[in-house]
């Protein structure tokens, strides 16, 4: 058994212990909002945005952006468990901000061993038994963080199943401070109609 195995086995073994109410948990999320962000570790939204265990959905990918799968993510919160704001959340130092689809898709055709970066540069160290099957793959990466964050906003507003009472905020994480940074740009492009925020009240 690996180390890391062992000790997540280990910690689950006593969060089970101290289970407790939580098996009562409803499946609709308590407070019925959903949030999209990052996967990166240094990001713990239980913390930043002050949830408990069924108060939220959290959804999570690479640089948290507005991909497909996270829209259809989205879509479910809403339309059968009745989330009914939504925050969009990129973050500083994402390492999104690091490669390209070209660099991406250079480094796994020459390996799928992991890369490092030196000097700015992202570098492949594997000995080869790479693919080119990364080159039908949009990466998403991100050039400028409030524009990424208006992008995606903008694309879950008018996508063709979210309907126009949700809101949706767009905010950059600091990841030196802990902060919430609003984009207004990007809650402004979010902002529920009024007259759906008329009937919604």
């Amino acid at each position: 058994m690996s180390k890391i195995l062992e000790e997540v086995l280990n910690a689950n073994k006593s969060y089970v212990e101290t289970f407790g109410e939580k098996a009562r948990l409803a499946m609709p999320p308590a407070r019925q909002f959903a949030i999209l962000t990052c996967m990166d570790a240094r990001l713990d939204p239980a913390k930043f945005a002050g949830l408990s265990e069924g108060d939220a959905h959290v959804i999570r990918n690479a640089g948290g952006r507005a991909s497909e799968d996270a829209i259809r993510s989205l879509v479910i919160s809403y339309k059968l468990l009745g989330t009914n704001e939504w925050f969009v959340i990129h973050h500083t130092d994402c390492g999104m901000l690091t490669f390209t689809n070209d660099i991406m898709r250079d480094l796994l055709s020459k390996s799928l061993e992991t890369a490092r970066i030196e000097d700015g540069r992202w570098e492949d160290v594997g000995t080869g038994g790479g693919s080119t099957a990364g080159d039908y793959i949009e990466w998403l990466t991100i050039r400028d963080l409030k524009q990424s964050v208006l992008v995606d906003v903008t694309r879950i507003r008018t996508h063709p199943l979210v309907p126009n009472t949700i809101p949706i905020y767009g905010y950059i994480y600091n990841v030196a401070s802990g902060e919430l940074v609003e984009v207004p740009e990007a809650t402004q492009a979010g902002k529920a109609s009024a007259q759906a925020r008329a009937a919604r009240n």
